[in-house]
C-alpha cells in the first residue's frame, strides 16, 4: 500500500517540490535579486554615520547620493515631535507652499457650484460636480483622487460622504485651504506645491519634499519650507520643546538626522 504522503496532491506554493528548470531559474532570480538589494542597502548604510546630526546641507546632499534605486524616488522628511497625540488640542496640522513642488501630480477633486465647475476645470481638477459626483461617490466608495477641494455653500451637502472622505484624509477643510470660493486659486495653489501636512497616531509628521532629481538648492529650499511651517504650527498647549528630532532620506535609502 502507497504511504498515504505519496498519495496527497504536491503544494504548489513549495519550490523544493517543483523539479522543472524554469521553477529552479526562478528561485535562483529572486535569490540573485535579493542579495543585490542587500549589497546596495549596506553600501547606502555605509555611508551615512548613525552618530552623527548633519546640517540640512549636508543631509540632502547625502539622501541624493543614496537615491540609487533604478526608479526616480523621492526625499522624504519625518519629524518627531513631543505632542501627545491622543489630545486634540495638541494636533498639528498646516499647509505649506512648497517653492518647488513635491514632483508629484495631484489628481484634484472638486466639488462645486454648478456656476464654478467651468473655473474648477479650467484651473486644473480632475473631477468636477456638486450633488451628481457626491451622490455618485456615496454609491460606489470610490474616490480616485489625491485631494479634494469645496465651496463654502457644498460643504453641508458633503455630511453625506464624510464617513468615506474623511477616514481616507480627503475631506476638504477651511484649515487647509481646501474650502474657498476662489476654487480657481486653491486648485492653482495645489498643482504649485500647495500640501498640508498633520501628525499621526504616534506624533509624527512625514512629508515629501520633492523627487530625487531635483537639484540640491530646490530640495534644501522645500526642506526650510516645510520646516518653517511646521514650527509656527507648534500647539499652544504644547510647552517647552516640541521637536525631538528631524530625519531625511531618499526612498528605500537610510534615514539622515538632522539638526534642528
Amino acid at each position: 500500500m502507497r504511504d498515504l504522503k505519496d498519495r496527497l496532491p504536491r503544494p504548489a506554493f513549495a519550490p523544493d517540490f517543483v523539479k522543472t528548470s524554469s521553477g529552479k531559474k526562478a528561485t535562483a532570480g529572486r535569490k540573485e535579486s535579493m542579495a543585490k538589494i542587500a549589497k546596495r542597502v549596506k553600501a547606502n548604510n555605509g555611508l551615512v554615520d548613525k552618530e552623527k546630526v548633519y546640517t540640512p546641507e549636508e543631509a540632502i546632499a547625502l539622501a541624493k547620493k543614496t537615491a540609487n534605486t533604478k526608479f526616480v524616488g523621492s526625499v522624504e522628511v519625518h519629524v518627531r515631535t513631543l505632542i501627545d497625540a491622543k489630545k486634540t488640542d495638541q494636533a498639528v496640522r498646516g499647509v505649506v507652499s512648497l517653492p518647488h513642488g513635491t514632483g508629484k501630480t495631484k489628481k484634484v477633486a472638486a466639488f462645486v457650484s454648478e456656476a464654478k465647475e467651468k473655473e474648477a476645470k479650467a484651473a486644473g481638477a480632475a473631477l468636477v460636480g456638486g450633488e451628481d459626483l457626491i451622490k455618485k461617490i456615496k454609491e460606489t466608495e470610490k474616490t480616485d483622487f489625491d485631494i479634494a477641494v469645496a465651496e463654502p455653500s457644498i460643504m453641508p451637502k458633503l455630511a453625506q460622504i464624510a464617513k468615506i472622505l474623511g477616514p481616507r484624509g480627503l475631506m476638504p477643510n477651511p484649515k487647509t485651504g481646501t474650502v474657498s470660493n476662489d476654487i480657481g486659486k486653491v486648485i492653482g495653489e495645489i498643482a504649485g506645491g500647495k500640501v498640508d501636512f498633520k501628525n499621526d497616531d504616534s506624533g509624527n509628521i512625514h512629508q515629501i519634499i520633492g523627487k530625487t532629481d531635483f537639484d540640491q538648492a530646490k530640495l534644501l529650499e522645500n526642506f526650510k519650507a516645510l520646516m518653517q511651517s511646521i514650527q509656527a504650527g507648534k500647539p499652544i498647549a504644547v510647552k517647552g520643546q516640541f521637536i525631538a528630532s528631524v530625519s531625511v532620506n531618499a526612498t528605500m535609502g537610510p534615514g539622515i538626522r538632522v539638526k534642528l
